[in-house]
């Protein structure tokens, strides 16, 4: 019984198609075909693909085998950018409002319509082409709001994507000092060990105490429990940053070797010019002003459309009538201009306009937030790396008083005219400060791109410089 209604069907089609061939109405059959295939007539796309990121962070591009090699900070950010969920949907987002665009442009085309009607005694096919002449501007601003939108949800990308960038620069960074940790805590609990070694030596001899070997013992354990929690750190920083790259937590993959970048004696400038040139370059900014002219561009839209619009209309028809054996065939055209006037709309339009007006102060008020909220991002990160670089200065004199402290107690240790108690404060004031200058190396990389995200100017450029 299925299939008999299928065949049915498809003879009732074949004889519809058959029917409007022979009107001449088969490019009205094929132009819904022709308009609702992927063509981007008004190419739309192309504002898509631009910005800073516009290479390495379109989904369609991301190579996730780089996993399987030693990343170096190039590649982390290029996963980040490419593979991380909240960067598709942002390429997404800007898409659609691509797609929008192109809807908007569309009003200036010709809207056709073809009616097809086919009985038994009458068949009849005809083509109608209306065209918008005059709206008071309103199609015009539909386009502008439009195209202010796509400039905003492409700014909104990039502030999303330069946030990414700065949490996978933040990870990278975290796991590398994580890892330093660990290897600073394993020295720490070698020289530990040494002394241990030492005051067992001379405990053996008689010429130490059973207290100074419990203290050594002592330090051996703590030395042993630091070591043990600074790997469970790394372990964890390493799983956030696989997360941050689109992978799986427990998903391997090897750093490569980094260089030890001496602090920047430049960082120092005058903070007036970054508030500047942040506010000439930060996405969110341009997000927000783009914002307030397609509020703007949308209140002209809403004004047009309480004014009349004029459309040219013109059409065509074509019908045949069989009655008694004998076909009468008839032809008509027609083409005028229609006016359409919007007496009265139950004064909807006037609360739309106060919409549309609170809209654009509103937008204002958003730019103005976002303008004060870039001046402390940049004066908070300015010091951040101003503090970050003589941290690190300081902490490289920490390291090399320290390191000569340790040796000289050693010696007097084993030369028995120092104390236990002053070699060991000398080891952990060692192991303080290789802690010390691991954290101050690590945070003033991380400033350099806090204060580079801050000023919008955060870059693939900036990692190739600093890497």
């Amino acid at each position: 019984m299925l299939y008999s209604l299928k065949m049915n069907l498809y003879f009732i089609w074949r004889k519809f198609l058959r029917s409007a061939v022979s009107l001449g109405a088969f490019p009205l059959l094929a132009w819904p075909l022709i308009s609702a295939a992927s063509f981007d007539l008004f190419s739309t796309e192309q504002y898509t693909a631009s910005g800073p990121f516009a290479s390495t962070s379109d989904p369609a591009q991301c190579n996730r085998d780089k996993i399987l090699k030693p990343l170096t900070l190039a590649d982390v950010v290029e996963l980040t950018l490419c593979n991380n969920p909240q960067t598709r949907s942002t390429w997404s987002n800007a898409r659609v409002q691509a797609a929008q665009l192109g809807s908007s442009k569309a009003s200036y085309l010709p809207i056709l319509t073809g009616p097809i009607s086919v009985s038994r005694y009458q068949k009849s096919a005809g083509i109608t082409v209306s065209y918008l002449l005059y709206d008071f501007g309103g199609r015009a601003a539909g386009v502008e709001n439009s195209r202010q939108l796509l400039l905003a949800a492409n700014a909104t990308r990039d502030e999303t994507l330069q946030t990414t960038f700065l949490s996978a620069v933040q990870a990278y960074y975290a796991l590398l000092s994580a890892r330093a940790s660990v290897e600073a805590f394993k020295k720490a609990e070698a020289a530990a060990n040494k002394s241990l070694d030492a005051v067992q030596a001379r405990y053996q001899t008689g010429s130490a105490m059973q207290a100074d070997r419990l203290q050594a013992q002592t330090a051996v354990s703590q030395a042993l429990l630091s070591r043990i929690r600074a790997e469970g750190d790394a372990s964890t920083a390493q799983g956030t940053l696989a997360n941050n790259m689109g992978f799986d937590a427990n998903q391997p993959f090897e750093l490569a070797p980094t260089p030890d970048t001496p602090p920047d004696p430049n960082v120092e400038k005058d903070i007036g010019k970054l508030i500047t040139e942040a506010r000439q370059n930060r996405p969110d900014l341009l997000a927000a002003e783009a914002q307030i002219r397609a509020a703007e561009a949308n209140q002209v839209v809403i004004k047009a459309s309480g004014l009349p619009t004029f459309t040219l209309n013109a059409g065509a028809t074509k019908a045949e009538f069989r009655n008694a054996g004998v076909t009468t065939t008839l032809n008509d055209t027609s083409i005028g201009i229609s006016v359409q006037i919007p007496w009265f709309s139950g004064y909807r339009d006037t609360y739309k306009n106060r919409a549309a007006q609170a809209q654009v102060e509103g937008t204002v008020a958003d730019r103005d937030r976002v303008a004060n909220q870039i001046a402390l991002d940049v004066w908070s990160a300015y010091q951040i790396l101003l503090t970050s670089s003589q941290a690190l200065r300081a902490a490289n004199d920490l390291v090399a008083s320290a390191t000569q402290f340790e040796q000289m107690a050693i010696g007097r240790y084993k030369n028995g005219v120092g104390s236990i108690l002053d070699m060991l404060t000398a080891q952990s004031t060692l192991a303080s400060a290789q802690q010390q200058r691991v954290a101050a190396l690590y945070n003033f990389q991380t400033g350099k791109f806090v204060l580079a995200r801050a000023i919008g100017q955060l870059d693939m450029t900036l990692v190739n410089v600093n890497y």
